[in-house]
């Protein structure tokens, strides 16, 4: 997915810089306008920056600073001929930042599901284990999947097991608070991030989501409803506990849920 993207976003930037060299070819024959060449030098500058880096986040950073710039062209007289070229270029940018915004979405989210994908987990990690080392506040990792998976995609066909994945993200999504985070880890295994909690609230937490999901069952093709249980493992970040380390333990706490007897919320040492 990284490569895909990153074709696309010099896909857009090449499609931004060749349109700004076919109107620098129409305004040859154009009466230079005072302050224009300095300005054309700063979107140069500006479109090499963008050149030289693949992160969206800098890219759509950059076109904020362009953006401002241009739209202050307005309210120069120097340049008050140009109004509408200024307008145009304002426009350009706009859409340009929009489809990088999605673009961002898209890299960052797991599309069948809705939840954030391992990209996303480690953005979103990142910014809540700095706050929570700043802050000393405290921070839970749930990992959890669906127990026998692999049996109700060969029993079921594997669009209802996607349907079941589905239905698991919007019911977790609907229980937990919006500081809260869940994202697909892999296959049928997901993360939950829970921002100041304590251990005792994170595990009531997953316990209430299982009781949920095993009331609100999906029907298979005769309307018949059909029984799925998951278990996790809950772990408590200790100050300035990695990533990789928390979510090992969290792991090894969800192998042995799945080893207790399964449909069971186990807790990390």
């Amino acid at each position: 997915m990284q490569i895909s993207d990153e074709k696309k976003v010099l896909q857009l930037v090449k499609s931004s810089i060749a349109g700004k060299k076919k109107n620098k070819i129409e305004e040859k024959n154009q009466k230079p306008i005072a302050g224009a060449d300095e300005y054309s030098q700063q979107v140069e500058q500006y479109a090499c920056r963008i050149r030289e880096t693949s992160n969206v986040d800098e890219i759509i950073d950059i076109l904020d600073t362009v953006l401002g710039e241009t739209r202050s062209l307005r309210y120069s007289n120097e340049i008050y001929s140009a109004q509408e070229q200024v307008r145009l270029a304002e426009n350009q940018i706009e859409l340009l930042k929009q489809e990088l915004e999605q673009l961002r979405e898209f890299v960052h989210y797991d599309q069948m599901t809705g939840a954030f994908n391992r990209r996303g987990l480690d953005a979103i990690y990142l910014r809540e284990a700095a706050r929570a080392d700043r802050n000393e506040n405290t921070l839970c990792a749930v990992m959890f999947d669906l127990d026998d998976f692999k049996r109700i995609n060969d029993v079921y066909g594997h669009q209802f097991g996607d349907d079941v994945l589905i239905h698991l993200v919007k019911l977790t999504k609907k229980s937990l608070r919006p500081s809260d985070v869940v994202a697909r880890y892999s296959g049928e295994k997901f993360v939950v991030l829970l921002p100041d909690v304590t251990l005792e609230s994170a595990v009531w937490v997953m316990q209430r989501l299982q009781n949920s999901f095993s009331k609100k069952t999906l029907a298979d093709m005769d309307g018949n409803p059909v029984p799925i249980v998951f278990s996790g493992g809950v772990a408590f970040r200790q100050l300035r506990e990695s990533q990789k380390s928390l979510f090992k333990r969290a792991d090894e706490a969800l192998c042995q849920a799945k080893k207790s007897g399964k449909g069971r919320i186990m807790v990390a040492p």
